[in-house]
C-alpha cells in the first residue's frame, strides 16, 4: 500500500471524513450519529438513483431509505471497519482512481499532443554522438563535460563524421559517422525528439541527457514533410542463414511467382500458398498500414515508390526476397486521425508523466511541501564517492530533507528505510537513488494532502469519496449482519423453517438422499454390499468407500425433483434406464427417501435464507434506530421535495 508522509490525523481525515469541512453554502439535510450529510451529497446520490429507477422516488420517499443507509454506515463505523487495513487500501485505490484528473496539468497535456502532432508534419534526416551516463555523479558530470568539449571542437570546425566515428559509444551509427537517418515523431524517446526537432537543420543541438540511454548531441542534416501511410502487400522468401545454393534456389522461386503474377495471377492466393512471412501469408500478404522508418529501408523505398496497385521488381532485404504490391496511399489525416496514435506514443515515454508532474510541483509549492537543499546537499556529501551500504550509513539520519505541511518533515532515515535492500545495499548510484526515493515520497505527501484539499474544494470529488467509501462499510456491515447469517447461520435457518414450515412447500415431490456411483457392475455391488454389512456414519461415508475403492467410486448427495436427473428418475421415479455419464457406468442409491415437502432447513435452503435475511434485516433496522441519534432538516427536505416539483 502506498505510503503518506502527512500527520496521521490529516491521512484519517482524507480517508475517513473527507467531508467534514463541506462549504457553508452547501447546508446539513440530516446528521447521523453525529455526523452531519450535506444537500450537495443528498442530492447527488438522490439524482442518482432516481436515474436507476423505473419510477422515480420522491424526496420524503428516498430520504426514509437514505437515513436507513446512513444508520448502517454508522454501524460499521461502530464496529470499527473504518480503520482495518483493508478497508483504507481499499478506499486508498479508488481515491488514486478519481483524483488523477485532479492531479494533471490539462493544458500541458494539450500542449503535449499538439506539439507531437506539429511534428509529425515533416521528417528530420539526423546524425547523433552518444556517450553513457556513467554509473556515479561524478561519472555523469565527466562524461557530459566530455561530449560537450566534443561539441566545441566541431563547432571550431572538426568533423562531426569523424568524431563520431572516434567517439561515439553508438555502434550501430558509429561507423557510419553518427548517421542515423530519416526520423519521425514518436518513434524515437522524447527528449532526443524534442532535441532533433528544436535544433535547426545544419546546426548541433546542445548536450541533451536522454536516461537510460546516455548523452548526446544531434547534427540535423535535412528536413522532409511526412509523405503520410502506404498499404501494402508482399510476398517474401526467407534467405537468413541459408547457404549460397539455397538462397540461389530462393531467388529462382520468387522469379517464378513474379512471372505468375505479371500473367495474371491472383497474388492473394499466391501469398497465401507460397509467402513465408506467417504474420502476413494468411491475410494474403496485406500488412497493417505503416509509415516511414517502420520497415527497413529498402522495403520502405519500393513500398513508397510504386503507383496504387503497382507490383515491385523481386528485390533483397536482411530478411529475404520480396515481390511488394502497393495498394494505397494514405494521407497523414489530421489531429483527429492520429489522436489515438499520438496518445500511444505519449504513453511510452515521458510525456505520459508531465502533466501531473507539473501540477504536482505546483501543488506542493501551494502546500508548503519542498526539499531541504541544505539537508540533501549534506545528504550527498556523505554519500559521494562511496556505494550501496557504506555511503547509507556515512548519512546522519536525522538530518531534515523535506518540509511538510502543519510543521511536518521527512528525514534522511526515513527515506533510506524506504530502498529497496538490493538497492539499498549495492547501489553504485546512492545519491541518484536517495533523490528519487525522496521525490517518490514527496509526491505521495502531495497526494495525501491533495485528497484534503480537493475534497473541501470540489463538490464532485467529495461526493464521489463519500460513495464508494460508505459503499465499502455497508458492504461488510451488511455481509456481517445479515447476508453471511442468513447463509451460514443453521441454527438461525433451523429456527426460520420451524417458525414459518407451512411457508416451503414443492409443486412435486423430490429425490433426497446418496447416490453412489461405480465405473462398472462389479464395483458398484462390491460397494453395496460393504454398505448392506457394516454400520458406516453419514460424515464417514465418503472417506470410507474411497478408501477401499479409489478413484473407482464416487458419491453424491442429491435433493432433485422428478425430471431433473435421469440417473435419479430411474431410482426413485420409474423412470427408464439411464445413460452412462463419463467412467460412471453403473450406480444405487443409498440412505434416501422421497419427500412431498421439505423436512429440515437444508431441503429448502434458497427460501429459509431469504426469509432469514429479510428477518435478520428488518430487526438490524429496527436495533439501529434505538442505538443511533438521527436529527432531519425537514425544512430543507421541504424545499427539496419542492424544487423536483
Amino acid at each position: 500500500m502506498k505510503k503518506h508522509y502527512l500527520p496521521a490525523g490529516l491521512i484519517a481525515a482524507t480517508l475517513l471524513a473527507a467531508t467534514a469541512a463541506a462549504p457553508k453554502d452547501d447546508p446539513t439535510v440530516m446528521t447521523v450519529d453525529g455526523v452531519p450529510v450535506s444537500q450537495s451529497e443528498f442530492e447527488y446520490l438522490f439524482n442518482k438513483n432516481n436515474l436507476q429507477q423505473e419510477s422515480p422516488q420522491t424526496v420524503d420517499e428516498y430520504a426514509d431509505m437514505f437515513e436507513i443507509y446512513k444508520l448502517k454506515v454508522a454501524d460499521a463505523r461502530a464496529e470499527g471497519i473504518d480503520t482495518t487495513a483493508s478497508f483504507i487500501k481499499e478506499l486508498d485505490g479508488y481515491c488514486a482512481d478519481i483524483e488523477a484528473p485532479f492531479l494533471v496539468d490539462t493544458l500541458l497535456s494539450d500542449r503535449l499532443i499538439n506539439e507531437a502532432w506539429q511534428r509529425m508534419q515533416t521528417m528530420r534526416d539526423v546524425s547523433h554522438i552518444m556517450l553513457p551516463l556513467g554509473t556515479s555523479e561524478r561519472a555523469r558530470t565527466r562524461n557530459r563535460e566530455r561530449l560537450d568539449s566534443i561539441r566545441r571542437a566541431i563547432l571550431a570546425g572538426a568533423s562531426f563524421e569523424e568524431m563520431a566515428a572516434k567517439f561515439s559509444s553508438d555502434q550501430s551509427s558509429a561507423p557510419r559517422g553518427g548517421h542515423m537517418g530519416i526520423l519521425t515523431a514518436g518513434r524515437v524517446p522524447y527528449k532526443f525528439e524534442e532535441a532533433a526537432w528544436a535544433t535547426p537543420v545544419g546546426q548541433i543541438s546542445e548536450v541533451i541527457e536522454d536516461a537510460p540511454y546516455g548523452y548526446h548531441i544531434i547534427k540535423v542534416i535535412a528536413e522532409k514533410p511526412h509523405p503520410g501511410m502506404v498499404r501494402a502487400r508482399h510476398i517474401l522468401k526467407l534467405t537468413q542463414n541459408l547457404s549460397p545454393e539455397q538462397k540461389a534456389e530462393k531467388k529462382a522461386q520468387i522469379d517464378s511467382i513474379f512471372n505468375l503474377l505479371t500473367q495474371g495471377a491472383d497474388f492473394k492466393q499466391i501469398a497465401m500458398m507460397e509467402s513465408e512471412d506467417p504474420g502476413s501469408a494468411q491475410r494474403g500478404g496485406e500488412l497493417n498500414k505503416f509509415g516511414p522508418g517502420m520497415m527497413v529501408a529498402e522495403f520502405e523505398e519500393q513500398a513508397y515508390g510504386l503507383p496504387d496497385k503497382g507490383l515491385s521488381y523481386p528485390f533483397e532485404t536482411a530478411y529475404g526476397y520480396h515481390i511488394v504490391q502497393t495498394l494505397e496511399h494514405l494521407p497523414l489525416g489530421d489531429l483527429k486521425d492520429n489522436r489515438n496514435s499520438i496518445l500511444q506514443a505519449m504513453s511510452r515515454d515521458e510525456r505520459l508523466s508531465l502533466p501531473r508532474r507539473k501540477r504536482v510541483k505546483e501543488l506542493q509549492a501551494k502546500w508548503g511541501i519542498s526539499e531541504n537543499a541544505a539537508g540533501l546537499e549534506a545528504v550527498n556529501k556523505a554519500v559521494d564517492g562511496k556505494r550501496g551500504t557504506e555511503a547509507f550509513e556515512a548519512v546522519d539520519g536525522s538530518t531534515v530533507v523535506a518540509n511538510l505541511p502543519d510543521g511536518g518533515v521527512i528525514t534522511a532515515s526515513q527515506v533510506i528505510s524506504e530502498l529497496t535492500g538490493p538497492v539499498r545495499e549495492n547501489t553504485p548510484d546512492p545519491a541518484g537513488a536517495f533523490s528519487r526515493q525522496l521525490e517518490q515520497m514527496l509526491d505521495d505527501a502531495t497526494v495525501s494532502r491533495g485528497r484534503i484539499e480537493f475534497a473541501k474544494d470540489d463538490a464532485d470529488f467529495r461526493n464521489l469519496v463519500n460513495e464508494y467509501r460508505d459503499g465499502i462499510l455497508l458492504f461488510e456491515i451488511s455481509n456481517r449482519k445479515v447476508w453471511d447469517r442468513a447463509t451460514n447461520d443453521t441454527l438461525a435457518q433451523r429456527k426460520c423453517f420451524e417458525a414459518n414450515r407451512t411457508k416451503y412447500t414443492w409443486d412435486k415431490p423430490r429425490f433426497k438422499g446418496v447416490v453412489v456411483l461405480a465405473t462398472s457392475d462389479s464395483v458398484a455391488n462390491a460397494a453395496k454390499t460393504l454398505l448392506q454389512t457394516a454400520v458406516v456414519p453419514a460424515d464417514s461415508l465418503v472417506k470410507t468407500l474411497r478408501d477401499t475403492f479409489g478413484r473407482d467410486i464416487k458419491v453424491e448427495r442429491v435433493l432433485t425433483a422428478k425430471g431433473d436427473n435421469a440417473i435419479i428418475d430411474e431410482i426413485a421415479f420409474d423412470g427408464p434406464k439411464a445413460e452412462a455419464v463419463g467412467k460412471w457406468v453403473a450406480w444405487f442409491p443409498y440412505d434416501w427417501k422421497v419427500l412431498s415437502a421439505p423436512e429440515e432447513a437444508a431441503d429448502a435452503k434458497a427460501a429459509v435464507a431469504a426469509d432469514l435475511q429479510q428477518q435478520l434485516e428488518t430487526e438490524w433496522i429496527k436495533n439501529l434506530r434505538k442505538k443511533y441519534k438521527v436529527k432531519v432538516n425537514k425544512k430543507l427536505l421541504k424545499q427539496l421535495a419542492a424544487k423536483q416539483k
